[in-house]
């Protein structure tokens, strides 16, 4: 039979010995320690972000009727105003509605074919170095030159309409889908590598079964941050060439020489939530591809 040698050291034995405070079970029946995990957890996760964006609004509103004078108000209106001037309105709703489908189609577009560019130049360089030798210094020029010194050359080029707006968008979004992805590319582990040669894996094997997965995580980063600038190009080409459909950047451009400053805040809302719509879509494609074995997902929140 087993010997019972009593309690431990300090421990206390029957009816006397208190349960731990995880096994206290709460009103709905679980335990208590797991339920005050979960209101912390969930106060973390979301009251922070909350408390954060509340405190934005009241320094708006702070900087609005405090630090303006009445007579300069109009430069940053209240929110309550700018809701009431341009949302609540239904011609200007309307008309921010259409800019927006037009400004979402061309980042799109932009974005789509700077993510298969921007992916198989990555590919192309991690296959080959001289690719990347020869390339990549090009990418970084790329980079470097101000977008809007290129966009008077870009309009002569290829007009003024929907070609050269998506143009713009891809020469802006290109450059940190091409960095990202062959950093996820080359960064795969040396001794998985290694295993690799010792089974004589082909190069095609090697890039599937290793050099791929591996890039994912690194790969939807780019695709976050270029799912942004997509936006910014979109509405940067709108705004200089402005023929053709009004998007949100023709609509800034309008606002702007009105003085419409409840509407030009409008837009700029608008704006900024398409960009985080977008950044949303490729965060919630990265959790679900990488969730399962890329520790990253989670720590990233992704």
């Amino acid at each position: 039979m087993p010997r019972d040698d009593g309690p431990a050291p300090g421990e206390t034995q029957g009816p006397g010995r208190a349960p731990s405070d995880s096994a206290v079970p709460g009103p709905s029946g679980r335990p208590a320690g797991t339920l005050l995990t979960r209101v912390r957890g969930l106060a973390t996760r979301f009251g922070l972000p909350v408390a954060f964006s509340l405190a934005m609004v009241g320094l708006w509103y702070l900087l609005s009727y405090v630090m303006l004078a009445d007579d300069r108000r109009f430069l940053l209106p209240p929110l309550h105003q700018v809701w009431t001037a341009a949302i609540s309105d239904a011609d200007v709703r309307g008309e921010l509605l259409d800019g927006l489908g037009v400004t979402a189609k061309e980042s799109f577009t932009g974005l789509a074919i700077a993510a298969a560019a921007g992916m198989l130049f990555a590919v192309a360089m991690n296959f080959r170095r001289w690719v990347e030798r020869s390339f990549f210094p090009w990418a970084v020029v790329l980079q470097t030159i101000p977008i809007l010194a290129l966009v008077p050359l870009i309009g002569g080029l290829f007009g003024f309409d929907f070609q050269a707006r998506v143009i713009v968008t891809v020469l802006i979004a290109l450059f940190p889908i091409i960095t990202n992805t062959l950093f996820g590319l080359q960064s795969a582990e040396h001794n998985l590598h290694e295993l690799l040669t010792l089974h004589k894996a082909s190069r095609a094997t090697r890039f599937w079964k290793l050099e791929f997965p591996a890039s994912l995580p690194a790969t939807f980063t780019g695709l976050r941050i270029a799912a942004g600038l997509s936006v910014i190009g979109a509405i940067v080409g709108e705004f200089f060439f402005g023929r053709g459909e009004k998007g949100i950047g023709v609509l800034i451009d309008k606002y702007r020489g009105q003085a419409a400053t409840k509407e030009l805040i409008a837009a700029l809302i608008v704006s900024s939530l398409l960009g985080i719509v977008v950044f949303w879509g490729f965060s919630w494609l990265g959790r679900i591809s990488t969730q399962r074995w890329h520790a990253s997902a989670d720590e990233a929140g992704i």
